[in-house]
């Protein structure tokens, strides 16, 4: 928190509008609607920035607790640095294991797609087939037939 409580914005604003309020009063009668507007405005921007500093600091609820040394900060990022990196080595060969599981399970269904794409063929040749077998005994029952009526 600074000298004014962070709320410098408000200190700022507040003087203008004090400054807009004084030239009313002795600015001439044709500015005093204009000055009468503008310092009504800037009351309200100095109440609005009085009320936006209240609720940031009710969020962020400053405290005034002593602020540690670089020395046991430095200390501090060090060991965080380092349980940082061996859980991020943990987390890597986890993870590199899972990934060569799901490699070999690939794997595994791509060899058993394969297999089954060899038996869709098989069993279309197999269904071309006997598709060629019906349509010879067709044609045999039709020759036959024919054989029959010319001997009549």
């Amino acid at each position: 928190m600074g000298y004014l409580g962070n709320q410098l914005a408000t200190v700022v604003v507040s003087i203008f509008a004090a400054t807009l309020t004084w030239l009313y009063f002795i600015m001439p009668d044709a500015l005093h609607q204009l000055l009468l507007v503008s310092s009504m405005v800037t009351w309200f921007l100095v109440f609005i920035c009085w009320i936006a500093q209240k609720s940031a600091d009710y969020a962020h609820k400053y405290s005034h607790t002593e602020k540690k040394s670089s020395v046991s900060i430095a200390h501090g990022s060090q060991t965080v640095q380092t349980i940082a990196t061996s859980e991020l080595n943990n987390a890597k060969a986890t993870f590199t294991m899972e990934l060569n599981g799901l490699h070999d399970t690939v794997k595994l269904k791509d060899g058993e797609i394969d297999r089954l794409k060899q038996q869709i063929a098989s069993l279309e040749t197999l269904v071309q087939i006997e598709a060629l077998r019906a349509e010879l005994a067709n044609l045999k029952v039709l020759a036959s037939k024919e054989k029959a009526s010319k001997k009549k």
